[in-house]
């Protein structure tokens, strides 16, 4: 039985997520997808021009988050910043688990992808967010390790329980933020 095509689309996607998530972008090919889903190359281009448009739709919901939390913060400032800026950032990761993967295979060419938006930009407010606005180099270099390390972990199959996960690591990136009141160096 045929399924609807919503119902083949969605499957597309889930499948083309878990291809690229687990053997990269470069390395699955639309017949790889068509052949996990049961379909036949053609159905797939029915639905998805190329795998280049595959990869748009999937990217594209991870995009507008980061350009949505951006937009959040900007109002903000000093240790205000730097919650909401680690909060909204690991709830980012967590939610786009798999799309981190296909990023951290790929990451100059895949953050420079159109669905992502202006991603230089948007780190760099992100950082200094992160940073709490703060120009000390304690703070930017902390700033720097806690985006490398979200990144990172929101792309790693730890075995612990999502709400967990994102509770941890909320935790250890405001400590690593903000570890002491010690000397500010600059």
């Amino acid at each position: 039985m045929a399924r609807p095509a919503s119902a083949l689309r969605g499957h597309i996607l889930e499948s083309a997520l878990h291809l690229f998530a687990s053997g990269g972008y470069e390395g699955t090919s639309l017949h790889d997808i068509a052949t996990a889903v049961g379909c036949s190359k053609a159905s797939l281009l029915y639905h998805f021009t190329s795998k280049d448009a595959i990869l748009t739709e999937l990217l594209t919901p991870a995009g507008e988050g980061l350009a949505a939390l951006d937009a959040q913060l900007v109002p903000l400032d000093g240790r205000e910043a730097t919650e909401a800026a680690v909060t909204g950032y690991v709830d980012l990761a967590m939610r786009f688990r798999r799309e981190i993967k296909i990023l951290f295979a790929d990451i100059p060419g895949m953050t420079a992808h159109p669905a992502l938006g202006s991603i230089p930009g948007t780190v760099e407010r992100l950082l200094d967010a992160l940073a709490g606005r703060s120009t000390l180099t304690r703070d930017v270099v902390a700033a720097q390790m806690v985006l490398g390390a979200v990144f990172l972990t929101g792309a790693s199959d730890v075995d612990v329980p999502a709400q967990e996960l994102r509770d941890e690591m909320i935790r250890a990136a405001l400590r690593t933020l903000r570890p002491d009141p010690g000397p500010e160096h600059d």
